[in-house]
């Protein structure tokens, strides 16, 4: 069932949701707690990994070693400024690694172990992954994983980084904007017509650490995002943190306690705000908030109303309000030119956000997206087109690459070369040809121009190799495509070096006749480069196709062949090297395996624990095992199972499956045959009376058919009684007697068997009995015949 493992990741700061793609439409699945949202938590402990829900909710007894926020050190450095903002907010060990990169500490199966953030977000894909598997009952592999629009190359690699190693087959890296854009869209059935002026809508999503919104144009079947506006640094967290200091401060100065000194106290108090905040969302009076033994063991309490809380967070609503102007003015829109502003995100709950949307806009903010899951059915539903598998609605997704791209190259003639290649908000994903002439292998080197959220500016550098000059020492033409592909990461997808030779039309043409329109699909028409100067961008290729004629006028008796040989790119991008790539899975294959371990050994004891609970529940007075065991054995097996459950808090706490489960057999051996005989019990009445029943009924059909065979006229009309003498009516008679005297020498030697003995005759034992007994007779064919002889006699 190829067609159900089509999903779709939203990968949130603070939590995840999963959506699949089915022939019902779109679906959320849940985790194993029943939850839609799993946390963006990962948490370790001396014998497993801990993900999702069951990691959060033990961040504060073990918060050095539960892992989150991880997402915003995707592909950075250790010392990149923004990671060093971060970290104030972790209550976790992060360290340089040797290379530049970060590395996260934690204790993990008794030793200290560092991850990088891409393995720590493989293991919550993983996650995710397995949850998805047990729902949908089928192996999962492609999916479509949303990231932020803003995210640059760097980040996007690294995430691709974290899918591979997690065993996913990513089709798609969608920005979250466009996900929610697509799932509002593709339901949408008023749509302008293609030919009539789109539609345009405004997205806002204000999460848990950042805001993004877009501007996108519908017609009906086509989505164009216009442009986008982000600030990565406005979060709702900021909010919570706010607060948070607003309540260290009252505390410092009315109860004299320091939160700030003490980790798992500032932490209680963020989680207790972020309800807070929830409150006044709904909520304008004043609200109290409480948290017990808080630290020093001591309790503390206060209270805040929405005003209040709008003025503490002030500066961050100046933020939202740039961000929301901001997509104006990117997208050449006024106010009136847009239909609607949809809100996605959990902090667009908060009614100061829809004040801002209202006053920017001039128009109400609208609900018509599911907050919280809009992003991850938005990707689903992109799934759903990439995959083969699953048919879905045609619906055309134009999306953009949010930064100016420029190109340089190496020098030559003494001079640089360095041009603009995709503009700020250029159409993605996106091919663009660039046409250089060398004679030596050469680099290009790809960097923004705009100011990004990322320290260092570079994107790639890739070294073209084998170009060698012609035959006669001259520069030969070669063919560079730069691409923003389906992921929204700039690359340089291939390097061709074009030859030209002429031959007499009687030669054989093994090669390729040159296209002069270069310019295909989605490509724009290609730009010239010659010895590192942009030359030509508009009328290159015309002014090449008419040379390329005056030539072929000149001399008809020749032919023009063209030869495309594809030159090998040497790479230099972000992302893992191959070497730590498969390093890493083998690590993740080891702690899987670790996990499934740890889990068979837990189910084990879970297991263990269990049947003891249960097997003493049930021997004790007026339980339903109590009279099937004798009393010396009942002693000496509940004093047995009092010190299994003694052992088990004990010495017994961390044993490995193998113990547990031969402790279990053991107990087994001894619990099963009670419960077999209380069993035995239950189901020998109704065995009895089945057996006495198909007696009585055989005994009834042999005193009826002895009167058939008195009627000879009647049973040489009916050919079905041919078959049967008195012989056989008299053997089925005395079995029947037989039976029946074995039958009442059992109920009487059951009625005095002790319910602690295993018993004279078993339930399997009386049903054998009965089928050897009415074997000459069967019960059906006794059951019509009886019914024939009565409509005999009636007649």
């Amino acid at each position: 069932m190829a067609a159900m493992s089509v999903i779709g990741i939203d990968f949130g700061n603070e939590s995840c949701y999963v959506a699949v793609a089915k022939a019902g439409g779109i679906e959320t699945i849940t985790n194993d707690y029943s939850l839609r949202g799993t946390p963006s938590c990962v948490a370790f402990s001396p014998k497993n990994r801990i993900l999702g829900v069951a990691a959060k909710n033990q961040m504060v007894t073990n918060m050095k070693n539960t892992v989150f926020g991880f997402k915003r050190l995707l592909g950075r450095k250790f010392l990149d400024p923004h990671v060093q903002k971060e970290l104030k907010h972790f209550p976790f060990k992060v360290e340089q690694r040797p290379d530049g990169g970060i590395g996260i500490r934690v204790n993990y199966l008794g030793e200290d172990n560092v991850f990088t953030p891409e393995q720590i977000t493989a293991m919550l894909l993983t996650k995710l992954k397995d949850s998805a598997t047990i729902a949908l009952q089928t192996q999962v592999n492609d999916c479509v994983i949303s990231v932020p629009s803003y995210f640059t190359n760097a980040e996007r690699n690294a995430l691709l980084d974290a899918a591979a190693i997690a065993g996913l087959n990513v089709l798609r890296l969608m920005n979250e904007t466009t996900a929610t854009a697509l799932a509002y869209g593709i339901y949408k059935q008023d749509l302008p017509a293609p030919e009539e002026k789109p539609r345009n809508v405004v997205f806002v999503d204000f999460g848990h650490s950042s805001l993004q919104v877009a501007a996108c144009a519908f017609n009906k079947g086509k989505l164009k995002v216009l442009a986008t506006s982000s600030d990565p640094f406005c979060g709702g967290r900021d909010i919570d943190m706010a607060l948070a200091e607003y309540f260290c401060q009252d505390f410092m100065t009315r109860l004299k306690l320091d939160a700030r000194k003490n980790q798992r106290a500032f932490l209680r108090l963020l989680q207790e705000v972020e309800k807070l905040k929830k409150q006044m969302s709904a909520n304008s009076t004043r609200l109290p908030l409480n948290i017990e033994c808080f630290m020093e063991e001591r309790d503390v309490s206060g209270e805040m109303q929405r005003t209040q809380m709008e003025q503490l967070s002030a500066e961050t609503f100046i933020k939202i309000e740039r961000a929301l102007k901001g997509i104006l003015h990117n997208a050449k829109l006024r106010p009136e030119e847009i239909s609607s502003v949809e809100i996605v995100g959990g902090s667009t709950r908060i009614p100061a956000v829809k004040g801002l949307i209202e006053n920017v806009f001039g128009k109400q903010a609208s609900t018509t997206l599911n907050q919280d899951e809009a992003v991850s059915r938005g990707c689903a539903l992109q799934c759903a087109m990439l995959s083969p598998a699953v048919r879905v609605r045609e619906f055309n997704v134009t999306d953009v690459q949010p930064y100016a791209v420029r190109l340089a190259w190496d020098a030559a003639r003494g001079e640089d070369g360095d041009m603009e290649v995709f503009s700020p908000f250029h159409a993605a994903p996106f091919s663009k040809m660039l046409t250089f002439y060398r004679k030596e292998p050469f680099s290009v080197r790809a960097y923004y121009t705009d100011q990004v959220p990322y320290t260092d500016n570079f994107i790639g550098q890739w070294h073209i190799r084998e170009v060698q000059p012609t035959a006669e020492g001259e520069s030969q033409k070669v063919k560079l495509k730069v691409r923003v592909n389906i992921h929204g990461i700039i690359t340089v997808a291939s390097a061709s070096l074009v030859e030209k030779k002429q031959q007499d039309p009687s030669q054989n043409e093994s090669v390729e006749m040159e296209n002069s329109n270069e310019a295909q699909g989605n490509q724009e028409a290609p730009m010239e480069t010659n010895g590192g100067q942009e030359q030509q961008q508009q009328n290159g290729p015309e002014n090449q196709e008419d040379d390329d004629k005056k030539d072929k006028s000149k001399d008809k008796s020749k032919k023009v062949l063209v030869k495309t040989i594809e030159l090998p790119i040497e790479a230099q991008t972000h992302g893992l090297p191959q070497h730590d790539l498969n390093s890493y899975l083998e690590q993740e294959g080891k702690m899987q395996a670790q996990d499934r371990q740890e889990k068979e050994r837990a189910d084990a004891r879970n297991a263990l624990e269990e049947y003891v609970y249960e097997l003493r529940g049930k021997l004790s007075e007026g339980e339903v095992l109590h009279d099937f065991v004798a009393e010396d054995q009942r002693h000496r097996l509940v004093s047995q199972l009092d010190s299994l459950e003694q052992w088990l808090y004990d010495e017994g706490e961390d044993q490995n499956r193998q113990v547990y489960s031969e402790k279990l057999s053991e107990l087994r051996t001894e619990g099963e045959p009670i419960k077999q005989r209380r069993l035995e019990f239950e189901l020998r009445p109704g065995a009895l009376d089945d057996f006495a029943l198909a007696i009585q009924l055989t005994n009834k059909a042999v005193d009826l058919f002895s009167e058939v065979f008195d009627n000879i006229e009647y049973r040489s009309g009916d050919a079905k009684y041919a078959h049967l003498s008195e012989a056989d009516i008299g053997k089925v008679g005395e079995a029947c007697k037989n039976a029946l005297s074995w039958l009442e020498g059992a109920r009487q030697a059951l009625a005095q068997a002790p319910r602690h003995q295993p018993p004279p005759h078993t339930t399997h034992q009386i049903r054998q009995e009965r089928q050897v007994s009415t074997e000459g007779l069967d019960t059906r064919e006794t059951r019509e015949r009886e019914k024939d002889s009565t409509r005999f006699f009636d007649s």
